[in-house]
């Protein structure tokens, strides 16, 4: 029973095979086929590990009503498939494919184009490609960072990026980018490449900044794209400032003014200003340092001895017994 069911599907693989064939004999003797009808600026990108996106351009001679079809073979043990989702312009076209689960096989794969048209016959357009080498990698995953407040250093800690053909850290290697946290798109602080590592020791020059960590990743040998992933989300590590900037600039202003106020005491002094700016209040005169005395007996003889022509004083004593 199974025999029996294979053998149709066998058929129906080997016949739709055979018209690809055919399709490219036939394109690739086509004298009568327009010329600048088949797609240009063909490429391909794996990213999120199995996702594949192609993308092309319509023939620059091709006619109006020219349709596209992508098919294509990861290797040469698997069938032939056509594009299952294509991404489509305004007017319906096909300029592109979504591909999911798709498997990285160290050979490379094989894709064909192909066209139609009521008014031309259309030209094909053919091209092997190393999917390894279109992959845009992932970050590197799991980022800890944990320092030594005693030693001054942090020690950096991943894990490979995710793909799917292979799982060795040797196949890698990773740049570090660390900056200021309170200045996150200035000048990188640090920077670093490591290779067949997961970790790394980083030496802090100022312990009371918080820093700012990214890291991406690219092939150094095995079937790994050599071109640099994506980077990673921030990592955010260190002491924030016990002082935050604000407050260094008002102590600052303070200091300088205190120390601008003594300056100019001592100049002031020096040069005589002091004087002129504060003169120094007189002391009363000597007859003024002492109270006479205030006898009973000696106040009224004073009195009676100051006299006038016109004046009569009256002098009331009371006595105290």
């Amino acid at each position: 029973m199974k025999t029996e069911m294979t053998a149709p599907l066998t058929l129906i693989f080997m016949t739709q095979w055979m018209l690809l064939i055919t399709q490219l004999c036939v394109g690739w003797h086509c004298t009568d086929c327009m010329n600048g009808s088949a797609i240009e600026n063909f490429s391909c990108v794996i990213y999120n590990i199995s996702l594949m996106n192609c993308t092309w351009q319509p023939g620059r001679d091709a006619p109006g009503d020219t349709q596209y079809f992508l098919y294509w073979k990861n290797s040469r043990h698997d069938e032939a498939m056509e594009c299952e989702l294509y991404i489509k312009a305004e007017n319906g076209r096909n300029t592109g494919c979504m591909f999911q689960n798709v498997r990285i096989e160290p050979e490379k794969a094989y894709f064909l184009v192909t066209g139609s048209s009521k008014d031309a016959l259309i030209q094909f357009y053919d091209e092997y490609i190393q999917l390894y080498k279109i992959e845009k990698l992932m970050p590197p995953s799991n980022i800890t960072v944990n320092c030594d407040e005693i030693k001054n250093y942090c020690i950096i800690q991943w894990q490979q990026p995710q793909i799917s053909h292979s799982n060795k850290d040797s196949c890698f290697k990773y740049e570090i980018s660390i900056k200021y946290k309170d200045n996150p798109e200035g000048k990188t602080k640090y920077t670093s490449i490591q290779e067949w590592a997961n970790s790394h020791t980083f030496q802090r020059s100022n312990t009371r900044k918080k820093y700012l960590l990214k890291m991406r990743a690219a092939g150094s040998a095995c079937f790994v794209s050599p071109a640099w992933g994506e980077w990673s989300a921030p990592v955010e590590f260190g002491n924030e400032e016990i002082i935050s900037s604000s407050v260094w600039i008002l102590l600052v202003v303070a200091v300088a003014t205190f120390l601008v106020v003594i300056v100019a005491i001592l100049f002031c002094k020096r040069t005589g200003s002091w004087k002129a700016a504060f003169p120094q209040i007189p002391e009363p005169k000597q007859v003024f340092r002492g109270l006479p005395d205030t006898k009973p007996e000696l106040m009224e003889s004073k009195i009676q001895s100051i006299t006038s022509e016109n004046e009569e004083i009256i002098l009331i004593t009371d006595v105290v017994k």
